[in-house]
């Protein structure tokens, strides 16, 4: 079992450095090392290696990780493989599996032998006699000599015992095993797959696991309702439901193109890579399930899924949104695209030319707009219990998101969507833009005085102190930011009180939300005033707002990430990879906060410097002279 604490000591033993420099060209640079990045095209280098914090950065692409994230990233091992290369060079011991995992590793391997015997036996059935039909048909849809070897196209002929006569160097049991041949009580085995162009299902790391068949059109019709495609069925090398077609391909490029395509079957992605569009995999007969939405997030923040534009293609949508909604997180989504009704994308490709597909894939819908577009269009807006239903429907998608933040987001950009459309702002000709006068809410002593104390150093740093001042300034957006701010007061107990304070005062606010408290209440000033545009005097009150929903973002998900942080690293002994590949990504976003909180507001804030100083020079130098 690989503790925390072991990989934390195989790294220390490790220089990043010198592990690199195998394969990529470093430069000194002060305390650090420089190169054009790996993972990206680039003429001037933007890619950064620090053996003191052990770690790699790219600030033009973003790549990010530590040794072992190298040798699973660019060289294409797997978690375990990269440990023990590593390992191997520090002079560490790998600690022994247990000795049943072992076990059951070792039979996994004889497998996988089988598999790649089967797959070699396929291939040879294509260029025979037998296999014309399937040739005549890979020729019909364009898919060259070349292309044929590159996915491992094979042929099964049309017999019950001649995979089982050709593999007869394994026992019958290994090839049912391997899901090759079909047991069924009181008859001998036979073949599963029968008269069918053959296809090979690698794993991550290019190996034969499964095979994927599919009928040819001319044995089509005297099939009667034999399945189009057929799969291997999940064995101990083959889950479908964890597995992605081509991922061991597409991976890699991915990481150069920052794109991953998903489409519905293995024939689109095989057009598409003919086509010159390699970043592309497919689930194999199911729709996406949550453990295929992880893979695709460890590669990408947004997957780009292509579905026809038919009826069926948009429910085909709508099931992955509805199975993604749950497990969205800041930087963890989807975004869609829609195809011409009645095209896949090879036929796309074919009538209209490699470029429609990537023009296409280069303008794709966030899921948000998929979502609001397919439950607008569902039914006529007629009445209101039409409309009420519409509101419904959206509001269970909402709640079904867990992540507070994102939840709060949704909720809010969707409520605002549906009003806008089902209840338009009607115009009135006697409006003359003349407000009345109302007067501006005060707080009680009691939350006053634990406002103060919070203001004073009670809170968590500089930009708590910040937002619960620019909250007072703008109370209309406590209710807002209600669930963040809620969610904050749980995983940061310093911030508590302060909370429920805004809360209490929220309550009282009723039509007067939008005005700010009055300023001689005893309040201290917050900290750099003049760094926020919240809380800066004569800003837009639309750019303080937006700004201000930023900091409030920033300030709970600091706290989040290191709750997630925790919560992977207990998870690290039922599941050592995912959990380092959670660790790794949530790490990178914490490195990543930090320096937007390092730049927040400071750029917003010397534009709108050098705004007064064209306006007043006289003010502003005034001005900067208080800042400092």
């Amino acid at each position: 079992m690989l503790s925390p604490q072991w990989l934390d000591e195989l790294r220390a033993r490790v220089t990043l450095s010198s592990v690199i420099m195998r394969t990529a060209k470093l430069q000194r640079a002060g305390r650090e090392w420089k190169a054009c990045c790996p993972f990206h095209n680039e003429k001037t280098p933007s890619f950064t290696v620090n053996d003191e914090k052990g770690f790699y950065h790219c600030f033009g692409c973003g790549a990010h990780g530590d040794v072992i994230r190298w040798m699973t990233d660019q060289r294409g091992l797997s978690f375990m493989d990269a440990v023990k290369e590593l390992a191997s060079e520090a002079g560490m011991e790998v600690p022994r599996p247990d000795p049943r995992e072992a076990e059951r590793a070792e039979r996994r391997a004889s497998l996988h032998d089988v598999c790649a015997a089967a797959q070699e036996w396929f291939v040879a059935n294509l260029h025979s006699p037998e296999g014309a039909a399937a040739r005549e048909y890979l020729n019909s849809r364009g898919f060259g000599r070349n292309t044929a070897q590159r996915f491992g196209f094979g042929f099964a002929p049309e017999s019950r015992v001649a995979l089982k006569g050709a593999l007869s160097q394994f026992d019958e049991a290994m090839l049912v095993e391997a899901g090759l041949l079909i047991s069924v009580d009181g008859k001998p085995p036979y073949d599963r797959f029968r008269d069918r162009l053959m296809l090979p299902i690698h794993d991550a790391r290019g190996r034969v696991i499964a095979f994927g068949g599919r009928i040819l059109e001319s044995q089509a019709k005297d099939t009667g309702s034999a399945a189009k495609y057929l799969n291997s069925p999940d064995t101990p090398l083959f889950d479908k439901g964890r597995t992605l077609y081509n991922l061991h391909r597409a991976g890699p490029v991915s990481r150069q193109s920052g794109r991953m395509v998903v489409v519905e079957g293995y024939m689109d992605v095989i057009a598409l890579a003919q086509a010159g569009i390699e970043d592309a995999v497919a689930p194999l007969g199911t729709a996406l399930t949550e453990n295929q939405l992880e893979l695709l997030w460890r590669m990408v923040e947004a997957p780009v899924l292509c579905f026809d534009g038919d009826a069926a293609g948009q429910r085909a949508a709508m099931r992955a949104i509805a199975r993604a909604l749950p497990l969205l997180r800041p930087a963890r989504s989807l975004a869609l695209v829609q195809l011409p009704a009645g095209l896949d994308p090879d036929d796309l490709i074919r009538r209209q030319g490699a470029e429609a597909m990537q023009q296409l894939l280069a303008n794709p819908v966030p899921l948000i707009e998929m979502l609001w577009r397919f439950e607008r269009d569902a039914q006529a807006l007629r009445t209101p219990e039409d409309k009420a239903g519409l509101k419904a429907r959206l509001i269970a998608h909402v709640d079904a998101i867990t992540d507070q933040d994102i939840r709060a987001l949704y909720r809010r950009e969707l409520m605002d969507r549906f009003s806008a459309f089902a209840f338009p702002p009607r115009q009135r000709s006697d409006w003359k833009g003349q407000g009345t006068r109302q007067q501006v809410p005060a707080l009680s002593g009691e939350t006053a005085a634990r406002l103060g104390r919070a203001m004073s150093g009670g809170a968590r740093d500089a930009l708590a102190t910040a937002v619960i001042a620019g909250l007072l300034r703008y109370p209309d957006q406590i209710g807002v930011h209600a669930e963040a701010l809620g969610r904050l007061s749980q995983i940061d107990p310093k911030a508590a009180p302060a909370i429920e304070s805004l809360f209490e005062f929220a309550e009282t606010l009723d039509s007067h939300g939008a005005h700010a408290i009055s300023g001689a209440q005893g309040l201290p000033a917050p900290p750099d005033q003049n760094r926020y545009a919240f809380l800066r005097e004569g800003s837009s009150p639309v750019d303080a707002r937006a700004e201000l929903a930023e900091a409030v973002v920033l300030l709970v998900e600091r706290p989040a990430l290191f709750v997630a942080l925790e919560a992977a690293r207990a998870r690290f002994a039922e599941d050592p990879e995912g959990a380092f590949a959670e660790q790794t990504r949530l790490r990178e976003r914490l490195a990543a906060l930090e320096e937007r909180l390092k730049h927040f507001g400071r750029r917003k804030a010397a534009n709108a410097a050098a705004r007064d100083l064209i306006r007043d020079p006289a003010n502003a130098a005034d001005s900067d002279r208080k800042t400092d």
